[in-house]
């Protein structure tokens, strides 16, 4: 007690203003608010890395599952697993590949086929993955409003 007494005491030039003990916050708020619309607006666009034109339809969503594998054929026909790219001929050996889990569970598989491709070439795919053993199959389509 004495040392205070004495620092007190000494020159008498004791700063009137006691220490700022909050923090504005506001600026973190802004940030932060900017950071996740940000977020919100470019999450969609990474849910698969392969650009395809899909067709239309008026089906309902389905929900996305993390077990899911994604087949995707672009316009030129060329067949992706998630977003690596299957070398011609490679397809059934790429497919036997997928981790089919150690439950009995298979993963569901989500084709997405360009709108621009022939059908025939969306079947052959569909029957490699039937002839793999995948019987679930979902196809991913873009909303329309219009019936067709």
């Amino acid at each position: 007690m004495g040392m205070g007494l004495a620092a007190n005491s000494r020159g008498g030039r004791r700063s009137r203003r006691a220490p700022m003990a909050e923090i504005n916050v506001t600026p973190f708020v802004d940030v932060m608010l900017v950071l996740l619309i940000i977020f919100m607006v470019t999450a969609p666009l990474l849910a698969s890395g392969v650009p395809i034109e899909l067709p239309e339809s008026r089906a309902n969503p389905i929900d996305q599952t993390p077990e899911q594998v994604t087949i995707s054929v672009d316009g030129a026909g060329v067949i992706y697993i998630d977003d690596a790219a299957v070398e011609p001929g490679a397809f059934p050996e790429a497919l036997a590949r997928i981790d089919r889990g150690g439950d009995g569970q298979q993963p569901a598989i989500v084709l997405r086929g360009d709108r621009t491709l022939d059908y025939g070439r969306v079947m052959a795919v569909m029957g490699e993955l039937n002839r793999a053993g995948f019987s679930s199959i979902s196809l991913v389509t873009s909303g329309s409003v219009s019936p067709p």
